[in-house]
């Protein structure tokens, strides 16, 4: 049976993906976990990146015993995701990405990063504030503070440039929703573009958020996809 692992986003968590994985599980081995940071997974004192994360993934494989595994990556997940696949594709048989920023810039991770403040949060939109808190626990606030500053720091320095996309040789679909306000076709079909294997999928009626995606039409892309 094939495997697969899936990847959340930023301020995300494993949960994101309970019912994707319930559905997947006929057809795939599912492995999920939760980036440093991330739901239970607590490290106030350390500073988040993405080549951190793609150690991390890197890791949860070896503690698996997994040498190779398909990749799923929603949003931050999937940069993560490219990251391994191009400094780490003997890990990977296949990539697939949905919503996954791909253009930084100092001005565009500005504004993502001012919508990340934890008392502008606690003040305007309570019920998001008390999500977040049971989602990742009294590290929250922290954890929103060092997402901003990764974001911020992706703008300054993007960890992929753009000619790395085009010595990534392993297939890779990247998905967009239609209806996603976050991230553009454009720089969606930018990357495809210039990957050696890639194809371009956009999922309609489908907003950023992953709460917004439906389960049953992604775990079947995902079904189709992986098992070509």
């Amino acid at each position: 049976m094939e495997k697969v692992v899936l990847l959340h986003g930023a301020l995300g968590s494993a949960e994101n993906f309970t019912i994707l994985a319930q559905l997947l599980q006929p057809n795939f081995e599912v492995f999920t976990l939760n980036f440093e940071g991330h739901g239970q997974n607590h490290s106030p004192q350390n500073i988040l990146t993405i080549e951190g994360f793609a150690q991390q993934v890197l890791a949860f494989l070896d503690e698996n015993n997994i040498e190779t595994i398909n990749v799923f990556g929603y949003s931050m997940g999937g940069y993560v995701g490219l990251y391994l696949a191009k400094n780490h594709p003997e890990r990977i048989t296949k990539l697939f990405t949905l919503a996954t920023k791909l253009q930084w810039t100092p001005e565009g991770s500005q504004k993502e990063a001012a919508l990340l403040n934890p008392e502008t949060i606690k003040e305007k939109v309570p019920k998001f504030a008390s999500a977040l808190k049971i989602r990742h626990g009294e590290n929250w606030e922290t954890l929103l503070r060092q997402t901003a500053a990764m974001m911020l720091g992706l703008g300054q320095s993007p960890v992929l440039k753009n000619a790395d996309f085009a010595q990534i040789s392993l297939p890779v679909l990247m998905a967009v929703g239609d209806k996603d306000a976050m991230v553009s076709f454009e720089e969606t079909i930018a990357v495809y573009r210039q990957l050696e294997q890639g194809q371009f999928l956009v999922i309609p009626n489908t907003q950023h958020p992953i709460e917004k995606v439906n389960p049953e039409e992604l775990a079947h892309q995902i079904r189709r996809y992986f098992n070509a």
